[in-house]
């Protein structure tokens, strides 16, 4: 099996790459984390999906990808200029709502119904608000978070961030967790019960 075969790129998945050059973005997604992604969110019809950290919108394309027409996804992220050029790709869709806001902020203000899939890919719902964050997955929903093996422009001190992370989840009895080595390092857990 060869995994680098990937050949069902979402149709923006090239601009976006070559947009993220343009305007030298340097975090976007791993491809890997875009395919499992998709193939997670296909499995759930007529899902409710937050993505946290909507950057240049690469995930977002791949996450699209993946959902049917009655799901919908709210992306957010606090750098307009980042949240503008998402806007120009997939604004027109009905089924996306792309906010400009603190990560922090929306979380503590949010108050709509439980996920089925959250993708932290920002702090806020990563290394701080976690436990407001996990609060809204449903039973059955999927808690996804990548980048938790050493990246070069990880700052001095953050392994014990990402060491932090893991153990509070591992220590969660609400949560079945599996942790995989793959792509820059991703944590998947699925909430079991309330």
């Amino acid at each position: 099996m060869n995994d680098t075969h990937i050949i069902d790129k979402p149709k923006l998945h090239e601009e976006i790459m070559m947009k993220s050059e343009e305007i030298d973005f340097t975090m976007p997604s791993d491809l890997y984390i875009g395919t499992l992604l998709k193939t997670l969110i296909a499995s759930k019809p007529n899902a409710n999906i937050l993505e946290l950290g909507t950057g240049i919108g690469l995930s977002l394309s791949w996450m699209i990808d993946g959902m049917d027409k009655g799901s919908k996804i709210t992306t957010v992220d606090n750098d307009s200029k980042l949240i503008a050029i998402a806007r120009r790709y997939f604004g027109d869709d009905k089924r996306v709502q792309i906010v400009c806001a603190d990560g922090t902020d929306w979380i503590h203000a949010y108050e709509g119904d439980s996920f089925d899939l959250i993708f932290a890919d920002a702090w806020p719902g990563k290394y701080s608000e976690i436990t407001e964050t996990l609060d809204m997955v449903k039973i059955g929903g999927f808690y996804i978070i990548d980048d938790m093996t050493p990246q070069p422009n990880w700052p001095s001190g953050h392994q014990d961030h990402v060491d932090g992370l893991v153990d509070y989840l591992e220590k969660r009895e609400d949560f079945t967790l599996t942790k995989l080595n793959w792509s820059t390092g991703v944590l998947i857990a699925v909430r079991t019960r309330k």
